[in-house]
């Protein structure tokens, strides 16, 4: 019972960030295939459910491959890119269709004591997606293949605000009523740039995006694709996803996440843990510093409350803290979830500082976090013309001497502190020179 009361506080965050944001979530037909799909379904069900809009958007190869085989169809490619005649059109158009269907069915399923029961959710599937011929490349006519012409953001917009799951396909229609194939992965890109969706949330087989030595990649900024593109050899769906990604993120789409769909709560490992469960494409991977703001008063709380219940921080009042937010600065991580805090009080002599509350979240440490805020309060403090920095501890004082802290007395502090000193707390004083 503890447990699940300490995960469900701390999926609280994340619940609220998301709330009301738009998620585009892409899945292969290989996903829709696999024996964890339910699962998947499951987890979108409960994000509709938390006030998350969503648009789910999904591809149909190995059901086109099937189709193709059965009528001794044989695929043709041309530079990753299918071949579409008319004869393979038939196919697509009977492939795609019977996968929404099984998709919007899997979303319908509402059976007593399961995950669904009562989710009554509205799935809502149509001609939102303008496509233009693919044409004829290097003397090649790819026929019906097409790509994303338009996306009609505002009737998406209109059911979404309806609180409905938007479903697209791999199908685009031009002005003239003639349909095309297209790949779900440029439609999952293009609409959730059109929709400036906070996430475009990407399937895969594998669990993300790996390193040199098999490792998986938790954080991946837009600068290190091109070297990730590189060493992926002939994974060329995972290739196209992470492309997908690339183009998003570049076009302003804050963060595109790619986990796999084998593992059953991927999806909901990923958007409410700290840790996550794939790999998080975005700008900038690095931890953000920047000044606290009356918002970040809740997450304050969060992170110093168990340090304050220990003893090893002097209690403080959220009153008390919405007077002094202006001295903090935070760390926060790829999702703006505070990671790290310090706050800096300028003593009346003018010429040093106080450096309190310096804490890192536990799942944080070891990152060398609170060694990057503290150089960066030191250069704050310089600007302001200070000279010295003074710190009081209890438990952490080697911590601060590797810092280049000095112990000192109590004789050395600013009077208007020494007067404040809790002789009864007995904190140790450490003094840094500017």
């Amino acid at each position: 019972m503890i447990d699940y009361v300490k995960f469900f506080r701390e999926t609280s965050p994340y619940i609220n960030m998301h709330r009301g944001k738009t998620f585009v979530i892409a899945i292969s037909g290989d996903g829709v295939l696999h024996a964890n799909f339910t699962h998947v379904v499951q987890d979108i069900a409960l994000l509709n459910s938390l006030g998350i809009r969503i648009v789910l958007v999904h591809g149909a190869r190995p059901q086109i491959e099937e189709r193709l085989a059965n009528r001794n169809i044989a695929p043709r490619f041309q530079d990753h890119t299918r071949v579409t005649d008319a004869a393979t059109m038939d196919c697509v158009k009977d492939a795609v269709g019977n996968t929404r269907i099984a998709i919007e069915g899997v979303l319908s399923m509402g059976l007593a004591n399961s995950p669904m029961h009562g989710a009554r959710i509205r799935v809502v599937s149509g001609n939102f997606i303008t496509a233009k011929p693919v044409g004829v490349r290097n003397g090649i006519d790819f026929h019906h293949s097409g790509a994303v012409r338009r996306i009609d953001r505002a009737a998406i917009q209109r059911q979404l605000d309806d609180n409905a799951i938007v479903l697209l396909s791999s199908l685009g229609y031009s002005a003239t009523g003639e349909a095309f194939n297209l790949a779900y992965e440029d439609v999952a890109t293009q609409t959730a740039v059109a929709l400036k969706a906070e996430k475009l949330i990407l399937f895969s087989e594998k669990p993300g995006i790996p390193d040199d030595a098999g490792n998986l990649i938790r954080i991946l900024s837009l600068p290190d694709v091109n070297a990730c593109l590189a060493r992926m050899g002939d994974d060329q769906g995972l290739k196209n996803l992470l492309n997908a990604g690339y183009l998003a993120c570049n076009n302003g789409v804050a963060r595109t996440h790619l986990i796999s769909y084998q593992k059953n709560g991927a999806l909901l490992c990923e958007l409410f843990t700290r840790e996550g469960e794939g790999t998080l494409l975005l700008h900038d991977g690095n931890e953000v510093i920047r000044n606290a703001a009356i918002d970040d008063i809740a997450g304050l709380l969060d992170i110093i409350s168990p340090l304050e219940e220990s003893g090893v921080l002097v209690k403080r009042s959220r009153e008390l803290l919405e007077t002094e937010i202006s001295r903090f600065t935070l760390v926060v991580d790829a999702e703006n979830v505070l990671v790290a805090c310090a706050a800096l009080y300028p003593f009346t002599d003018h010429q040093s500082a106080e450096l309190a509350c310096v804490v890192t979240h536990p799942d944080y440490r070891n990152r060398g976090l609170a060694s990057r805020l503290l150089a960066h309060l030191e250069k704050q403090a310089r600007s302001q013309g200070l000279q010295q920095l003074f710190v009081l501890t209890t438990q952490t004082a080697h911590w601060f001497l590797e810092q280049g802290f000095v112990p000192v007395s109590v004789e050395s502090l600013p009077a208007t502190k020494k007067e404040l000193y809790n002789y009864q707390r007995n904190s140790k004083i450490f003094m840094k020179p500017l």
